[in-house]
């Protein structure tokens, strides 16, 4: 859990154990005290110059050298590794960060870093963002030093490995020291692109690389049997809202029927943990990607009661994720193009994809009972606020704003709980657990129904029996003529 420092003023910030203690070093950190808003306090240095060892430089002690990073991480409590080492290769930056995320740690390099710092941000480097004061909060890293007790010595498969959600996971992962990491996605350029950052080389030739389609049960079944996982993470989906809205039956495919297979799979062959990625679009869902989403939620909670332990996880809208807002209005901004964003009302529920990441494996850290387990992101922020405050960061000032409306499936205001829903606390004071009051005669006659609609592609009656299947989904129709341009971002999770 991510330990804080106080400033003056009562803010709050994150721990910072710089590496490198040259000139690029001390310049950082004399730059990081005087400067509130970065949101880090060093806490000291490590080096692997001799002559510096158990020195006091720019104020900052040398607590040892990269061998001793692990050490030196426990005994600080330290929250982020910040590079400070200009000329360090990619490989050496990639290697400390797989040991850091090993205790929880994350790693900020110097050169996207000090980008960020002079306001002249590439999407590439949107997990280096001081995010708080573009969402209004502090940044959580919710993942605890004993997640990895859950993870070292595991068969782990991460289904939809190669997406945002999923190469996070398995980065995060595989730090951990799993017995095998099990990578599954439909599409081998994915993996290919995954396995080279993880492993630095992709000869796309190992039996953990592994090509199948959720939807297929045989295929599924047959990578459980061969693989054996213990803990598997759902990250495979479909989750492009105005999408799903147009072919709600591919919705069904993907996310229902193909979270089943899974699930099925997983219980056959005694998983110990299954842990579903859903979104705050299934509490009281508007469209088919939450109605579908709450559905596989439901699909877990049909199967309740085996020995595997299956929990899902709510999140909102992933800052950084590919195609996700923040990438899209940097476009526009630096364009000079007025922003296009849905109602000057709208608001949202926002977090990092390391927030998202940390989530998903304190739920499983935390799944001794079946569960959906929900973040508390804070209020939610208004897009054009996100929109503004992300100027300001860039240095450049906003054209305007292009309204369109709503479009169908999209509401003004999102939830995390759904009707019905008890909210219960767990040992972490950030996340919840969302305790349904469900019961509905004839839910797996009506599912069996729903599939062979969907396989059918009869998509007028898959809506209506998802309103059947999920009492609580009501459309919302689009309130702007057709003719209206779409709002260019997708409603990622």
């Amino acid at each position: 859990m991510t330990m804080t420092v106080p400033r003056q003023g009562g803010e709050r910030c994150l721990r910072a154990l710089l590496v490198g203690a040259g000139e690029a070093g001390l310049a950082l950190t004399r730059d990081l005290r005087q400067v509130s808003s970065f949101g880090l306090e060093p806490v000291g240095f490590i080096d692997d110059d001799p002559a510096k060892q158990r020195l006091n430089l720019a104020g900052q002690p040398v607590l040892g050298t990269l061998a001793d990073l692990e050490e030196v991480l426990e005994r600080t409590e330290a929250d982020v590794v910040v590079i400070a080492i200009p000329s360090m290769s990619q490989l050496d930056v990639h290697r400390i960060g797989l040991r850091a995320a090993s205790r929880g740690v994350t790693v900020r390099h110097l050169p996207p870093f000090l980008a960020a710092l002079q306001r002249d941000i590439a999407g590439t480097d949107m997990r280096d963002l001081q995010v708080g004061s573009i969402i209004g909060r502090q940044e959580m890293h919710v993942v605890s030093r004993g997640a990895a007790a859950t993870i070292a010595g595991k068969r782990v498969l991460v289904t939809g490995a190669g997406g945002s959600i999923g190469s996070e996971l398995c980065r995060q992962l595989h730090a951990f020291g799993p017995a095998e990491l099990i990578m599954l996605d439909h599409d081998e350029s994915n993996l290919h692109r995954l396995q080279l950052d993880v492993w630095g080389e992709a000869l796309l030739d190992t039996d953990n690389v592994v090509v199948a389609d959720i939807r297929d049960t045989e295929r599924i079944h047959q990578v459980f049997r061969q693989h054996r996982p213990e803990v598997v993470f759902h990250a495979a989906a479909l989750k492009h809202l105005p999408v799903l809205e147009r072919h709600p039956c591919e919705g069904v495919k993907s996310n229902v029927k193909g979270t089943e297979n899974l699930v099925e799979a997983a219980i056959a062959y005694d998983v110990d943990r299954f842990v579903l990625i859903s979104t705050d679009k299934a509490a009281n869902p508007a469209s088919v990607l939450g109605a579908t989403k709450r559905l596989a939620e439901l699909v877990l909670e049909l199967h309740r009661g085996s020995g595997t332990r299956l929990v899902a996880v709510r999140f909102g809208n992933v800052l950084g994720s590919r195609g996700s807002l923040l990438h899209v209005i940097k476009q526009q901004l630096t364009s000079g193009a007025k922003v296009t964003v849905t109602h000057p009302d709208a608001t949202r529920f926002f977090m990092t994809i390391e927030e998202a990441v940390g989530l998903v494996l304190e739920a499983a850290r935390m799944s001794d009972v079946s569960a959906t387990y929900v973040l508390d992101m804070g209020d939610p922020v208004r897009i054009v606020d996100v929109v503004e405050n992300f100027a300001r960061l860039l240095n450049v000032p906003p054209a305007g704003f292009r309204f369109t409306g709503l479009r169908p499936g999209e509401k003004l205001d999102e939830e995390l709980f759904g009707c019905g829903e008890k909210q219960v606390p767990t040992d972490h004071p950030r996340i919840s657990m969302a305790l349904p009051s469900w019961s509905l005669p004839g839910f797996r006659g009506s599912l069996r129904q729903l599939y062979d609609a969907a396989y059918h592609n009869r998509a007028d009656e898959v809506v209506e029996l998802l309103r059947v299947l999920v009492p609580e989904y009501q459309p919302t129709p689009r309130l702007v003529p057709a003719a209206s341009s779409p709002a260019p971002y997708p409603d990622d999770y």
